[in-house]
């Protein structure tokens, strides 16, 4: 009787695991992103919420910090294993003798906005006019920062002529124009779409369209890439191409679906409050994104000559940009 209960338990046991997904066969990866409300990073909580991690057969643990440059020191102090953030920082660890690479693109052109606020905007007549001021940007030392650098720079000014504040990319940016604690900012939609339908702030360079980007940067300018150590590459090359895989995938998804299905997907909290202007702000926004992964030289070499105006290391240093990124990965994303 015993031995047949035991039986029993066991084939009720193994009725119950059949079909169930197998947790411990995933790979643990650990993300690191800067601000991921921001639609720049639109792709990565659409792959997330899909489901396309798991199906790829991964356990991803996204943190979400402050900018892209708290990103990169996840990355370089451990925390991190991969990162979704600006390509810029491949190029600046390069310089460093850090190599990072690029293994799929998600934006081809950045979306950011630089603007100055309403109260700030009759004695605003260039960029010279940038001395001085106090600009808000996602965080100190990412990707924002340097567009504002870049164009200061350019007409003449020092990258220190102006104070850099982290605001974040969410509620928090939005709050520092609201309270005036700030004289510019360079951020990304939802919060510039927000805070301009409130007349907060006037748009003075803006990269959301291909023209805008070739108008700021002289070229076309990689955004948000999935970055990685080559060394992490070395040894899990079946996580790296699963990652790849559920990116194109979700990139493929968006280029077939509408703003509305898209929002649908998304957290009500990225919305800002505001679920029409995020709806608006969504369907704009789908040029900006990569409809295959790819990262072309012509791109990544803008990248390099904008920051050689402005970051010491990246102006000393030779730098290979075919060494910052690969596309390897994308060739052997399946067809579906």
């Amino acid at each position: 009787m015993k031995k047949l209960l035991g039986l029993i338990i066991g084939s009720l046991a193994m009725a119950l695991t059949i079909g169930a997904p197998d947790v411990a066969a995933q790979t643990k990866v650990r993300l690191s992103v800067g601000g991921q409300s921001a639609l720049y990073y639109l792709p990565l909580t659409l792959t997330a919420r899909l489901g396309h991690f798991k199906e790829e057969g991964l356990d991803v643990e996204i943190s979400d910090l402050a900018g892209g440059s708290r990103s990169l020191q996840a990355l370089v102090g451990g925390s991190a294993d991969v990162v979704t953030g600006a390509f810029d920082h491949t190029i600046q660890m390069q310089a460093k003798n850090q190599p990072l690479q690029a293994v799929v693109q998600l934006g081809q052109f950045p979306g950011f906005v630089l603007a100055v606020l309403s109260s700030k905007a009759a004695a605003y007549r260039g960029p010279a006019d940038l001395k001085g001021m106090k600009i808000g940007v996602t965080a100190p030392g990412s990707s924002t920062h340097f567009m504002v650098q870049y164009i200061m720079v350019r007409v003449g000014l020092k990258p220190d002529d102006a104070s850099f504040v982290g605001v974040g990319a969410g509620p928090t940016a939005v709050s520092a124009v609201r309270r005036g604690e700030i004289d510019a900012l360079v951020s990304v939609d939802p919060v510039i779409n927000l805070l301009t339908s409130e007349g907060a702030i006037k748009i003075v360079a803006d990269t959301r369209t291909v023209a805008g980007t070739r108008q700021v940067y002289g070229g076309l300018y990689p955004a948000a890439v999935l970055y990685l150590t080559p060394a992490y590459a070395q040894s899990n090359p079946k996580a790296v191409q699963s990652m790849v895989n559920a990116f194109v995938r979700t990139l493929k998804w968006i280029s077939t679906h509408s703003a509305e299905e898209i929002v649908k997907v998304m957290p009500e909290e990225h919305a800002l409050g505001n679920k029409e202007l995020y709806i608006r702000s969504i369907a704009s926004s789908i040029p900006m994104y990569s409809p295959d992964g790819r990262i072309s030289r012509e791109a990544a070499e803008t990248a390099y000559n904008v920051l050689r105006e402005f970051d010491p290391d990246v102006k000393r240093a030779t730098i290979d940009v075919t060494k910052t990124f690969t596309n390897d990965y994308v060739s052997k994303v399946p067809s579906r």
